[in-house]
């Protein structure tokens, strides 16, 4: 007789174990509609995974793929971790961008030493106002936030079309995206040549303060017990509403910071598809990479890759860029299902006699 029965305590090996298999069983899974695109799967995979690492410019561009994800990557992991289901980092991205573009076209020829700043502060304030409805209808009335901040993210788009479509339409092209950036709110590369700008190394900067303040502080080992017990937390004395809170905030406020840095290092002009799906997939970073700094860093690098791989397999094997968000996806949902799995194991009893 077979049952399934909670681990009493969980081998080390059991997690890696635990991954690999995920992984395995996500190739195979997605060897299918490679295979039926007309492709080969294992060339696939090659190109998907190996390829854009094979050359300084391919990493390059890993890089810069990567650099929205971590910062929608970290807001997200700070908001889960306090125990705070922030799903509306989608919608605080967007409003950074707005923020930004608004500043930039209001003062076009601020200097980069105060255009840079002034810009990422902007986002921070934009993203941080978009999560403090949510915040104060969860700590103040008891609403979930999960529907709320859900529920925001489509209006944010609505608000970026609004404005793209009337008063910051293109005024040469005309087309729906706003007029270019002055050069002072171009965000420099950090290699010259590549497009890798400042705004990666700054994602890097506010995880390690994340790490360092979540690991090594007081206030870390507080937002910590707010998420993970929060009953008795409080009955310890610790606010868990108002660690909550502020770590709405500051988590709206980093997804805000992320839309200023994909607007003034990509685009440099406002435009619909400034955010491709940035906060949604940060929300899949950040459980992947176990709501951990480091975890996150790898994650957003490995989708990165992903996404960069995709288009070379498209160009090269003809198969649709598509099949590279459904490679991440399941990647997502194999290791998810894994990861709680390990914490079960199978009993086998023997039937009891009957004679």
């Amino acid at each position: 007789m077979m049952r399934v029965v909670l681990r009493g305590s969980e081998p080390r090996w059991v997690a890696p174990v635990a991954i690999l298999l995920a992984v395995l069983a996500t190739i195979a899974l997605t060897a299918v509609p490679i295979r039926i695109a007309g492709a080969n799967p294992p060339a696939a995979f090659e190109r998907y995974l190996l390829q854009p690492l094979s050359s300084t410019q391919g990493i390059y561009e890993v890089l810069l793929s990567a650099t929205p994800l971590l910062f929608t990557g970290i807001a997200v992991a700070i908001a889960f971790r306090a125990g705070y289901w922030n799903i509306g980092a989608e919608g605080q991205f967007l409003m950074g961008a707005v923020t930004t573009t608004w500043l930039a076209l209001s003062l076009p020829d601020l200097p980069a030493v105060l255009a840079l700043p002034l810009g990422l502060l902007a986002g921070c304030l934009g993203g941080a106002a978009w999560s403090l409805l949510p915040a104060l209808m969860k700590r103040h009335g008891r609403i979930d936030e999960v529907v709320t901040t859900l529920l925001l993210n489509p209006v944010a788009l609505l608000v970026v079309q609004g404005l793209l479509n009337g008063p910051w339409r293109n005024s040469e092209s005309g087309f729906t995206d706003s007029d270019r950036f002055g050069s002072g709110y171009d965000l420099p590369e950090i290699v010259p040549g590549t497009r890798v700008h400042w705004g990666f190394a700054l994602a890097l900067a506010l995880i390690a303060v994340t790490w360092f303040v979540s690991s090594r502080t007081p206030v870390g080992l507080r937002l910590r017990a707010a998420g993970a017990a929060p009953d008795a937390a409080a009955f310890s004395g610790v606010p868990v509403d108002r660690l909550r809170f502020r770590s709405a905030l500051v988590s709206g406020g980093i997804a805000g910071v992320g839309g200023a840095s994909q607007v003034m290092g990509v685009q440099h002009q406002l435009t619909q598809g400034i955010s491709n799906s940035y906060g949604y997939t940060g929300i899949v970073v950040a459980t992947l990479g176990g709501l951990t700094a480091l975890g996150v860093v790898l994650v957003a690098l490995l989708l990165g890759d992903i996404t960069v791989g995709a288009e070379s397999v498209s160009l090269v094997l003809q198969v649709p860029t598509q099949l590279g968000r459904i490679f991440g996806a399941l990647l997502m949902l194999a290791v998810l299902s894994a990861l709680s799995w390990r914490r079960y194991r199978i009993q086998w009893r023997q039937p009891r006699s009957t004679a």
